[in-house]
């Protein structure tokens, strides 16, 4: 018998924190192997996370809306279902009883007094029975100057009754809030920048906060930028003959396949021949050390409305074939769409291809996705007159791509042959050859 930990898993390598969305078991529960424990959201996905062993759920560490880093433990299942549950271990009870040892010393619990932990941590209510809050909410509320009595009345929709973040935002947009509003202090004092919000609600102006992904999403773009000084090369494309044998095979690939054929599986079949010519490219830096990778994995971003963006991997893509290639990434795209992708889907990028032709644009220059140093971005296929070696004007179907390097490690030189590398591949193709 044994109390088995379960920990925020990493659902990327560029992923360090994971928010609790919602507990499917309360303590008490029993649980099944592989059942759904909770539910949680990173910038990258929003992912059910099942049970590692069958059991009772003994203790629930955190409240949902809270932000745990990777590897912290956030639960405990004992595998002995007859197992005892102590008391005060749900989520709630456990962050109360934390919070009442702060402020209550070596005093008991039940004879201290509660002034300090209600001004930070909960309210009574009407009722008399004390209301806990999590970090989140209050933090959500002093950012909107919202003061903790007036979560009083918000009704909570989350366990226990208590508020999380869905219901803070609601309360936000019902236009009631601002009933007890914080004071603002004097007006001499001089306002704290890095807190006060550049902008406060208005007829003319709706305050919306980030979401935990997008929150998390605007710090790994920045912390990219930070370290890597990022380099654009761009080419053209002549995707004429690649257009020409697409329309009179598309139709005989969907019947064998029972997917579409797009030109994405094209791009990341040329991708892995210039990652196997260069294999700097496919490469990364830990300190002063290259880690010279000895698989090519292609990160593939996928567009999952409402939920950002993902970039699910296809592994070991240097051993399959253009229809291995679509086969991969047909499963991950729907996987990522169903919000079915597994921490294994999401890990071990080596390089990532990034399609913003998708949406009608022309070319874009996107951010590198720690710690991989490059990324290639695509747009949209455009009919263009073109001047022939033959020194005629012909029309042909033309796509920008875009190869964003590193420059701590991918020199202009690497760069930009990996880059041409691409574009020969794409244009002088057998596509015939490949089916």
């Amino acid at each position: 018998m044994a109390r088995i930990e379960v920990v925020m898993p990493q659902m990327g390598e560029s992923i360090t924190t994971g928010t609790i969305t919602s507990w499917n078991k309360q303590v008490g529960d029993t649980i099944e192997i592989d059942e759904i424990l909770l539910e949680i959201s990173t910038d990258k996905v929003e992912s059910e996370i099942p049970s590692p062993v069958e059991g009772k759920v003994v203790e629930l560490l955190y409240p949902e809306g809270e932000t745990i880093d990777v590897g912290k433990v956030i639960a405990y299942i004992d595998d002995d279902m007859n197992a005892e549950i102590s008391e005060g271990s749900s989520a709630g009870a456990k962050n109360e009883d934390k919070e009442a040892e702060k402020s209550e010393g070596s005093t008991s619990k039940t004879d201290a007094p509660k002034a300090s932990e209600a001004k930070h941590d909960s309210k009574s209510s009407s009722d008399g029975k004390r209301r806990f809050y999590t970090p989140l909410v209050r933090k959500l509320a002093e950012e909107n100057n919202i003061d903790l009595s007036e979560l009083e009345n918000i009704s909570g929709s989350g366990a226990g009754g208590r508020v999380n973040k869905e219901d803070f935002e609601n309360y936000l947009k019902s236009g009631k809030a601002g009933s007890t509003q914080k004071s603002s202090g004097a007006s001499a004092q001089t306002p704290n920048f890095s807190t006060v919000p550049a902008y406060t609600s208005s007829e003319r102006v709706e305050i919306v906060p980030m979401d935990n992904m997008r929150k998390a999403i605007a710090k790994n773009m920045q912390a990219s930028k930070l370290t890597s000084p990022h380099v654009n090369a761009f080419d053209d494309v002549d995707m004429t003959n690649l257009v020409k044998f697409r329309e009179g095979f598309k139709n005989e690939f969907k019947k064998e396949e029972g997917f579409s054929l797009t030109y994405t599986h094209f791009i990341l079949y040329a991708l892995v021949q210039a990652l196997k010519e260069f294999p700097m490219v496919n490469a990364s830096i830990d300190g002063d050390n290259i880690v010279m990778k000895k698989d090519i994995n292609l990160g593939c971003a996928v567009a999952v409305p409402g939920n950002g963006l993902v970039v699910p991997v296809i592994k070991g893509a240097d051993n399959l074939n253009i229809t291995g290639i679509a086969r991969q990434l047909n499963v991950l795209v729907e996987k990522a769409r169903n919000k079915k992708l597994t921490m294994d889907d999401l890990s071990g990028g080596t390089y990532t291809f990034t399609n913003n032709g998708s949406f009608g644009v022309v070319a874009a220059t996107p951010v590198i996705l720690q710690p991989q140093v490059g990324i290639f971005c695509v747009g949209a296929i455009r009919k263009q007159p073109v001047v022939t070696s033959e020194l005629a004007i012909a029309i042909r179907d033309i796509m920008v791509s875009t190869h964003t390097f590193d420059h701590r490690l991918i020199d202009g030189e690497l760069g930009s042959k990996f880059l041409k590398h691409v574009t020969n591949t794409l244009q002088t193709m057998d596509p015939k050859s490949l089916f």
